[in-house]
């Protein structure tokens, strides 16, 4: 395993390719036992050889984009670690995706769970912060294509009424400042998102608290927008996820 892993590390580093010969040297192996290996990682989709030169192959090129991956939604995950620290409460990672609300990220802790997911929260974005900060970024078609979907329902005395209603307020709503809710997804909890929009894609960052600490939201809201400042890059290459 370790002489095919330096088979592909030398294959890896030569973007035009190169010959058995030159990666054997490299890889400080006998020839023979490069011609094996070689070989075998051409066969398993690892390495691809033309005209006598070998090049990474997609097997290769899937686990690379594997480990690229894992590393955004790491660097996500270990941002909103940080803030969740920051300001005490749970913080959120969103996107609106092929007609899709998909909460990617949550970072809590004990003292500051996340708010539980008792109704699925692609089905009630007009109820929660997160869906109705993502729905305000998009157009009237888009969000009457969620609606058509995904209809207004009520889930607690506070849940707007109705498609009608719902709409009114995301048309009403300031562009890109951060939308607030009150017990209208859970009772006993107050959440407020902030929208981020990168390119065609809806994102934003939220945050939810019991409502005895509502007074602490826009605070803590304020406090996440002058975090994100700089991790806006990040979060561009994190929608790829």
């Amino acid at each position: 395993m370790r002489r095919a892993m330096r088979l592909l590390e030398s294959v890896a580093r030569h973007e035009h390719g190169a010959p058995a010969k030159q990666l054997a040297r490299e890889a400080g192996l006998a020839l023979p036992t490069a011609y094996h290996l070689l070989r075998t990682l051409a066969h398993e989709g690892y390495l691809r050889r033309e005209k006598g030169l070998f090049f990474l192959g997609e097997a290769a090129e899937r686990l690379s984009g594997s480990g690229a991956e894992q590393k955004r939604r790491s660097t996500v995950a270990d941002a909103l670690g940080s803030w969740r620290d920051v300001i005490g409460a749970p913080v959120y990672y969103a996107v609106y995706r092929d007609g899709e609300i998909e909460v990617q990220c949550v970072a809590d802790a004990p003292g500051s769970p996340a708010v539980e997911e008792w109704a699925d929260f692609r089905e009630t974005g007009h109820a929660h912060a997160i869906g109705q900060c993502l729905l305000s970024q998009l157009d009237d078609e888009a969000r009457r294509d969620h609606l058509d979907r995904y209809p207004v329902r009520t889930l607690t005395p506070y849940t707007v009424r109705d498609d009608s209603a719902l709409l009114r307020r995301l048309e009403s709503m300031p562009r890109m400042q951060p939308v607030t809710e009150h017990q209208e997804y859970a009772l006993g909890t107050v959440c407020a998102a902030i929208p981020i929009t990168l390119g065609d894609t809806a994102v934003t960052v939220a945050t939810s608290m019991p409502s005895h600490q509502a007074d602490r939201l826009l605070p803590a809201v304020r406090r996440l927008q002058r975090e994100i400042g700089g991790m806006v890059g990040t979060f561009a290459l994190s929608i790829s996820i």
